[in-house]
């Protein structure tokens, strides 16, 4: 049988959680012989959109990545999460297959990454043990998806608010989170004081929020999973 050499990108910023995916591939090839992977890792969302863009340019065909959801945001403030970069991959790399992991065991949080980025696998940290990330590989190599037993729970839960949060959104949460000011966000984003405030008001009805002043909000934006 013919070798077929996988190319793969570990996004992640946890060393350890890293060479746990790296040693569960390592060990499907040496069980697999014909399989065979090439590994890049990046660490942080700047890195990881280098090498996107990298294989995007070069034409080169990007077979797995493991996806991080909570980065550390670029430089330039435009790539928030890994929810960002699972969009631009989705975008310049079509093809593909991206397992998102995370901490997040949030219903609303799970909803919302399957509505936007609708991953191949999806894997809550917690569950991981070595012989389901063995599992994952082989089923995201031969019949996706794989979904971790929490994920499987929480999509049989009926989720009552089923919504998503679109980027401007998230883009409103983080710049309140990091201190810009109401006056100052029609400078960032392509909208009016007045649209900022309709959304504002939008999402502290998601996340049913009475107070007026901001700080609950982001709380609890913060406790789900989106800043």
């Amino acid at each position: 049988m013919e070798n077929k050499t996988y190319s793969v990108l570990i996004i992640d910023d946890h060393p350890l959680i890293t060479e746990a995916y790296k040693t569960a591939f390592n060990y499907y090839s040496k069980h697999n012989e014909s399989v065979l992977f090439s590994i890049q890792t990046a660490q942080d969302c700047d890195h990881a959109l280098e090498l996107i863009n990298e294989f995007h340019s070069k034409n080169k065909s990007l077979d797995i990545v493991f996806l991080d959801i909570k980065l550390p945001p670029s430089k330039d403030g435009k790539i928030l999460s890994g929810e960002d970069l699972g969009l631009k991959i989705n975008k310049l790399l079509p093809g593909t297959k991206i397992i998102v992991s995370t901490t997040f065991n949030d219903n609303y949080r799970v909803h919302s990454i399957f509505k936007s980025i609708n991953p191949d696998g999806f894997l809550v940290k917690n569950d991981l043990t070595p012989g389901e990330l063995i599992e994952t590989i082989d089923t995201i190599l031969n019949d996706p998806p794989y979904y971790s037993k929490t994920v499987i729970k929480l999509l049989r839960k009926q989720v009552a608010n089923d919504f998503l949060l679109d980027n401007i959104d998230r883009k409103i949460l983080y710049e309140l989170s990091i201190g810009t000011r109401m006056k100052e966000l029609p400078d960032i984003l392509p909208l009016s004081i007045a649209g900022i405030e309709k959304r504002k008001r939008h999402l502290k009805f998601v996340f049913n929020v009475e107070s007026t002043d901001d700080r609950e909000l982001l709380l609890i934006a913060k406790k789900k999973g989106f800043i």
